[in-house]
């Protein structure tokens, strides 16, 4: 397990210096499908037992599905959604959290639930 960790960090190492350019953030995914963006600029990689350090980030080596070189920050997060995910909400919060229906929304921002996510929206 030490020995694939130490080619990857070298490999990555490697590339990293090649991607800087073209790709200025190395992105991580976990297993729960969150994502994690650091930039190549000042890429730093250190490897404490079951932990990876990335930056500021750190994350258990059993819980990474995928790692890769992007050319956006993909940690922030901001996604456009659609009048369909408001058809599957559960739950429509404000900002104060009073649950509120579709048709008391006006503008500001709120909390939707779905099934599967929780997702953060502004009303204009």
């Amino acid at each position: 397990m030490k020995r694939i960790v130490f080619i990857m960090m070298a490999l990555i190492g490697a590339l990293t210096m090649q991607a800087e350019d073209t790709y200025p953030y190395l992105t991580f995914e976990t297993t729960d499908g969150t994502k994690a963006s650091v930039p190549t600029s000042s890429l730093t990689l250190t490897v404490s037992g079951s932990t990876l350090v990335v930056g500021s980030q750190s994350f258990t080596l059993t819980n990474l599905s995928k790692m890769y070189f992007s050319n956006t920050d993909e940690t922030a997060g901001i996604e456009e959604i659609t009048t369909a995910t408001l058809d599957e909400a559960t739950d429509i919060y404000d900002l104060q959290g009073h649950k509120v229906s579709k048709e008391q929304m006006r503008k500001g921002a709120y909390i939707v639930k779905t099934k599967s996510r929780t997702y953060k929206i502004l009303v204009k």
